[in-house]
């Protein structure tokens, strides 16, 4: 075990630290980073040199972002007596993701004069919007440590449309100014650089499989599925999946046949409707997990099928987008919002959202040149701020002054492992919905209830620096689909040329690796499936993942001449145990009447605190998170 450790570079000094407040909490120390936690004078975010993007190891949901939460849940509260600031403020908000920093600047439209306070778990803002930034040969990479585009099923409404118009955000015209130029269409035999990795536990041998058809037909697939180590019956599932265009269901009409869809899985659609035996179900049975963090067990047929998943030609069903949107099989939203990513995700709109807040904080003064600025966070918490923003700063607890739900709110929060407590005439509480109610124990029964049902998908977004991308340019890959793996996707950072940044175009070059897992436990309901997922990431240690990272790009890639050893310079895992928003789903869920959905009763206003987030309103969408925040501050302004 030792030799194969050594053998995939367990022990090479690369760029692996957990972090705690700037503090490295394994391997390489810090000593000239400028910052460290506990130190006397100014807080982490204060001190000359602080930058998290540039941090590696296990980040997301990082070391201290967490832990005092879990303490306030389980009734453990940190002890010494809480330091109360002095500080009132016209709004303070819990959560600097998007939802947080909507809310914000919603308030500021509406108050110009208000002072605002914003208070995030963890040690960068931007919640799940995260900026992964590397600096590999003298040159500036990018990569989304979470959320990645601004698209969303249905046209963004007037409130975030607005909002990212304010902002300099105009999808189309970003999309004719950024140059995505074609470095890896070539790769690959047609198939624009995809491949599929058939690992030896799920397969019985570790094959490679450049050329993954897209609408290539029977001939295509026929090609492809020769080259796997399927067996002849097993591709033969496969071919009919892709490519079959009969209809399973001739004698429903559209609409039952949509309705009959939302009560299956996606499983049982293939095994019942497409004949799909044991085998070949393990070359689709992860197929939807990036989209809703469980496998094709826990999601309904008609979701696949709204996304535009195999097996499903023939049916002749309308085009409608994103099932779970909508409660019943008849309403669904045609048509979608434009799309556009920045090279970090989102967080290019959370640092567009910080620049407006906080003047000075972010350089620059366009959507094209926040790709390349540098933030000083310095700025973020100026006592001269209009609105401030103070990371590191755990709430566990949002109290009313006066009786019931009046007066002004306390907020209390745990920083550097001291309780401290602000006041605020209003409270957004924009951050993880389902642990509010360990934060407002005052609020009724049924909407602490409903709260608990908000149970997040998580996932994992990593990236990994190489030493140059000569092996995938040799097996002609960019993109790599695992059914098996441990991680269920690789891909090769996406080129985009936008302001002063520019793709990588040399394979002689260092570059960014994007892999992503979502652990589940099929079988189960999608929400325990989520929590056993949960379970699993918080319990997982730096050190396995890197372990299984190494295992698999050096499985996937050995043949053609990667070593896990000498190739990966850096790795950035993101762990995120609440990930996703949580969605409708038609297999585990009732079917009742809006007002009586739980992000809809949980998220009620409570005398001056209002709830926030994508959370409460039902969907892991950039226009949602948006509306929300805004949603919650009309709530308090009336």
């Amino acid at each position: 075990m030792q030799d194969q450790e050594l053998k995939l570079g367990m022990g090479r000094a690369i760029d692996r630290r957990d972090f705690l407040d700037g503090v490295a909490l394994a391997g390489v120390g810090l000593a000239t980073s400028g910052f460290a936690a506990g130190a006397a004078g100014a807080a982490p975010q204060d001190r000359p040199g602080y930058y998290p993007p540039l941090l590696n190891g296990l980040r997301g949901s990082h070391p201290g972002s967490f832990e005092a939460a879990h303490a306030e849940r389980d009734g453990k509260p940190p002890a010494g007596p809480v330091i109360d600031t002095g500080e009132t403020y016209d709004l303070v908000v819990v959560g600097g993701g998007i939802s947080g920093l909507a809310a914000a600047w919603f308030h500021r439209q509406a108050r110009p004069g208000a002072r605002i306070l914003i208070l995030d778990n963890h040690d960068d803002f931007g919640g799940h919007a995260k900026r992964n930034e590397y600096r590999l040969g003298g040159k500036l990479h990018l990569m989304n440590g979470g959320t990645l585009l601004i698209d969303s099923p249905r046209p963004y409404g007037p409130v975030p449309a607005g909002l990212l118009k304010s902002l300099g955000i105009d999808p189309v015209a970003l999309t004719k100014a950024s140059n995505r130029p074609e470095i890896y269409e070539r790769l690959g035999q047609g198939g624009l650089g995809q491949g599929v990795f058939f690992d030896k536990a799920s397969f019985g041998t570790d094959r490679l499989v450049a050329g993954l058809p897209r609408d290539a037909g029977v001939v295509g697939w026929t090609a492809f599925l020769m080259r796997t180590p399927l067996s002849p019956v097993a591709r033969a599932d496969v071919l009919r999946v892709e490519t079959a265009t009969d209809n399973p269901l001739p004698d429903l009409g559209e609409d039952a046949r949509a309705d009959r869809l939302s009560r299956m899985s996606y499983q049982a659609w293939l095994a019942d409707f497409r004949h799909v035996g044991a085998e070949a179900m393990k070359f689709y049975q992860t197929r939807t997990q990036g989209e809703w963090g469980v496998g094709i067990d826990a999601v309904s047929a008609l979701d696949a099928w709204g996304f535009g998943f195999p097996g499903f030609t023939g049916l002749q069903l309308a085009p409608r987008t994103r099932p779970r949107m909508s409660f019943t099989p008849a309403g669904y939203i045609e048509g979608g919002s434009d799309t556009f990513h920045f090279p970090d995700g989102n967080a290019s709109i959370a640092r567009l959202l910080v620049r407006a807040l906080v003047p000075g904080a972010v350089p620059g003064s366009s959507a094209t040149d926040v790709v390349t600025a540098r933030c000083d966070y310095g700025r973020l918490d100026a006592p001269g701020n209009a609105t401030r923003i103070r990371l590191s700063s755990i709430v566990t607890g949002a109290h009313h002054r006066g009786a019931g739900d009046t007066g002004p709110v306390d907020v209390t929060y745990v920083r550097s492992g001291k309780r401290h407590r602000v006041a605020g005439d209003a409270v957004v509480l924009a951050c993880w919905n389902a642990m509010i109610p360990y934060l407002v124990p005052e609020l009724p029964a049924r909407q602490k209830a409903a709260l608990h049902e908000l149970v997040k998908a998580p996932l994992v977004y990593t990236s990994v620096a190489l030493r140059n991308w000569q092996a995938f340019k040799a097996a002609g890959v960019s993109r790599i689909r695992a059914p098996g793996g441990y991680f269920t996707s690789v891909s090769l950072n996406a080129p985009e040329d936008i302001g002063g940044y520019v793709a990588e175009r040399d394979p002689a070059k260092p570059i960014l690796l994007f892999l992503t897992r979502t652990p589940c436990s099929p079988g189960l309901p999608e929400h325990d499936q989520n929590r056993a997922g949960r379970a699993e990431l918080l319990a997982t240690p730096f050190a396995t993942f890197e372990r299984e990272i190494r295992a698999q790009l050096g499985a996937m890639l050995g043949p053609f001449g990667f070593d896990p050893a000498r190739d990966i310079t850096a790795i950035t895992v993101n762990r995120w145990p609440h990930g996703y928003a949580p969605e409708y789903n038609y297999l585990w869920q009732p079917d009742v009447a809006e007002a009586d959905m739980p992000h809809v009763v949980g998220r009620q206003r409570f005398g001056r605190i209002a709830i926030a987030n994508s959370d409460s309103g039902n969907g892991a969408y950039t226009d949602v998170a948006i509306e929300q925040g805004h949603r919650a501050v009309m709530e308090l302004l009336g």
